[in-house]
């Protein structure tokens, strides 16, 4: 059973995702909650599997909450979806900083709020190729001749390099198997050895070096 903790100001919004989720077999809304005090109180204390977060919340936003429940100083980070729109694109970077694992559009639908729930529980975070290519690209960095390529401690083998180009491109792991003619075991194993190489703590964060690096093709 997946524990999901909900967060978010509008009544309606917590209504409905608790709704959908807890129609869920595999999943249970354990709380939910208006603002971001009360999230990390509840996370804190109920430890769940998933906490899906708002970004604009009375209290607290969603990007303190984030880095306070998911951050690189946090000590056993929980699992963090981040609920975002596209007007807010200067909010995504940040939360990425600190540690969402995820980001879902608010009108994605029920279909996509369930996958993005049950992405983050097994650590295969969603991120929507919308998302992904509109945002990651959004936070780029510089123009690539102007921002030197950061070096990954040791190169990449060309099947790593496949494999993050179809992760900066907002493809799951099964999807990227299919693609490239790999086992789902084999793609977990180059994502490990790419974490590894490069210094990051997930699937978003190397979708963002894949796109602050120039290696997604702007086509």
């Amino acid at each position: 059973m997946i524990r999901v903790l909900i967060a978010d100001d509008q009544d309606m919004v917590r209504i409905g995702f608790r709704m959908i989720l807890d129609a869920q077999d595999d999943i249970e809304v354990v709380a939910d909650v208006a603002d971001g005090i009360e999230a990390v109180r509840k996370a804190r204390e109920l430890r769940p599997d998933v906490c899906l977060l708002d970004i604009r919340m009375p209290g607290m936003d969603g990007l303190e909450v984030t880095k306070q429940l998911a951050g690189p100083d946090v000590a056993d980070p929980l699992k963090v979806v981040v609920v975002t729109t596209f007007d807010l694109d200067e909010y995504v970077n940040t939360a990425l900083q600190g540690g969402a694992s995820g980001f879902l559009l608010k009108d994605a639908g029920p279909g996509l709020l369930i996958e993005a729930v049950r992405a983050a529980a097994r650590g295969d975070a969603l991120v929507s190729p919308q998302i992904t290519v509109r945002l990651l690209r959004h936070f780029s960095g510089q123009p690539k001749a102007r921002t030197a390529p950061e070096q990954p401690a040791e190169p990449l083998t060309a099947r790593e390099l496949d494999v993050v180009k179809a992760t900066a491109r907002g493809l799951t792991n099964t999807e990227i198997g299919t693609e490239l003619y790999l086992s789902l075991s084999t793609v977990k194993t180059h994502l490990a050895s790419v974490q590894s190489k490069i210094g990051a703590r997930n699937r978003v964060e190397i979708a963002a070096w894949a796109w602050r690096n120039g290696i997604v093709d702007d086509g």
